[in-house]
């Protein structure tokens, strides 16, 4: 089996994280060989400085309420890819979602993510549903949005809304789009066994503040 840290992006967007939390979690990431370090905008370069490279950066935009105007969103997802961002998760305006706005939302994502592939195309485009806010129909029509744009990922959750992550968003993205797109879901995933419940139901990519964590508890598991 593909090993548990090359799923788990470690992430802090903390209010009151420091230099030190941030330096911790990109040794950590080094150390675990986590996919990726999340980290607030204003830490990607200082980031990017410590790991130079040896381990990919993320980051978001309009984070978490996503209601943003459209060019506050381009000139940070601009900032943060010149700071040296690998990954960005873009918070969805949730308000266009709800009254059904598609096509409003929908041009948003693709000036998005053409912002993001024009710098690089390795750079990674992820879109946050927010699906505690959601119905399944606005689940399943959001996703097939989110593909339409040529995004990446779609992500359930910011870990910053009614909810986190459950079994059955991943199901019903899964439904609506099937494996043409990959689904990174966060928001309380803290042990081994949510982690592996998320992967078996579709998940390539799991979002927390507790990957170290998870990673001991996966080693126990092996071990016991």
């Amino acid at each position: 089996m593909t090993p548990i840290a090359s799923y788990l992006d470690l992430a802090n967007h903390h209010a009151n994280s420091t230099h030190s939390d941030i330096k911790k979690v990109c040794l950590l990431t080094l150390k675990h060989k986590f996919n990726s370090v999340f980290v607030n905008p204003y830490y990607v370069s200082f980031a990017h400085q410590l790991l130079n490279n040896q381990a990919k950066i993320g980051t978001v935009v309009s984070f978490p309420l996503g209601q943003d105007t459209l060019d506050i969103k381009l000139a940070a997802t601009k900032h943060a890819l010149t700071a040296g961002a690998d990954e960005l998760d873009i918070s969805l305006n949730v308000g266009l979602l709800k009254q059904a706005k598609w096509d409003q939302a929908l041009d948003e994502m693709k000036a998005l993510v053409s912002t993001i592939k024009e710098k690089s195309q390795t750079k990674i485009a992820k879109f946050i549903l927010e699906t505690g806010h959601l119905t399944d129909s606005e689940i399943t029509k959001t996703s097939q949005l989110i593909l339409e744009s040529e995004a990446d990922f779609i992500k359930t959750n910011s870990g910053m809304g009614p909810r986190g992550a459950i079994i059955k968003d991943v199901e019903v993205i899964k439904q609506a789009i099937g494996n043409q797109i990959k689904i990174k879901v966060a928001g309380g995933i803290h042990t081994y066994n949510q982690a592996i419940a998320f992967i078996k139901a579709g998940a390539s990519r799991i979002g927390t503040s507790r990957a170290v964590q998870i990673v001991n508890q996966s080693n126990s598991s092996v071990s016991g």
